[in-house]
This record gives structure tokens, sequence and C-alpha cells, in this order.
């Protein structure tokens, strides 16, 4: 992203769009990872107009990354999905540059279904891919 959106506006974006999304959101899931009294990461999903699931936002503390943090939040995640809206594919959006993201989400079994453009509010665009979760015999993606 560019430094110019990363030391500016990006903030107040932020804080923008996810007032909007708690407030005006069908249904969504919002799942922390606590130590102690802190929060170390969430997930974030909510169904799309399409049928399908989208796993918005995975977030761990930098510090945290590494400790099996994000796995365990998007298998909470991909539980509450098949409970909540079963049989909806449940699918993610990854900055084609964010190699470890990337390479997280392929280690853990999903599954890279299209290619597209992320628009941002600030004016710029940057290429991205989707990824979908397909289980193989119903495994837990704790379980790799």
């Amino acid at each position: 992203m560019p430094d110019e959106y990363l030391s500016g506006p990006l903030q107040n974006d932020h804080e923008s769009n996810w007032i909007a999304r708690l407030v005006d959101a069908v249904s969504p899931g919002l799942f922390v990872a606590e130590d102690g009294s802190q929060i170390v990461g969430f997930v974030y999903l909510e169904p799309t107009n399409d049928g399908r699931v989208l796993l918005d936002n995975l977030h761990a503390a930098p510090d945290r990354r590494g400790r099996g943090i994000g796995s365990q939040l998007i298998g909470k995640g991909l539980t509450w999905a098949a409970t909540t809206f079963p049989g909806s594919p449940v699918f993610l959006e990854v900055l084609r540059d964010n190699t470890a993201a990337v390479a997280f989400y392929e280690h853990l079994g999903w599954k890279q279904t299209n290619t597209g453009t992320a628009h941002f509010p600030a004016g710029f665009s940057l290429a991205e891919y989707e990824y979908t979760w397909k289980p193989v015999d119903d495994e837990d993606p704790l379980s790799r």
C-alpha cells in the first residue's frame, strides 16, 4: 500500500468501516483470542449476497504470530459458518503481495478460486486473490 495511505487516511477509513459493519451487519461472526485481559487476535466473518460467507478479517498481534492463534480463529470461524450458514462456501480475499498470508492460507488448505482487484477509498487499487475453504472429509483445519 502507498506510504501516504498507511501514514494518513488508513486509520479513519478503518474506523468508519468497522463502525458501519458492526452496526449494520446481518449475523456476523466475530471471535477474539485473548491472553489474560489482552486481545491478541480476532476473526470477522459475514454472509454475502451471493450465498457465501466472507472471512473478511483475520488479525493476530505481531508479537503473537506463529503460535497458532490465526489457525484457531479460522477454525472457530469455519465452525460458526458451518453451523450458522450450513452448506455455504467460506471465502476470503488476500492481497497478492501479502505472500506470508497467501502461504499461511495455502498451508491450511484454502484453495485459490479467483483473482481480482481491491479498490481502496484513497483511490488506489491492488491485485488480490480469492481463496475458498474446501474441507477434505470435514477435516478440521486445526488438526493439520
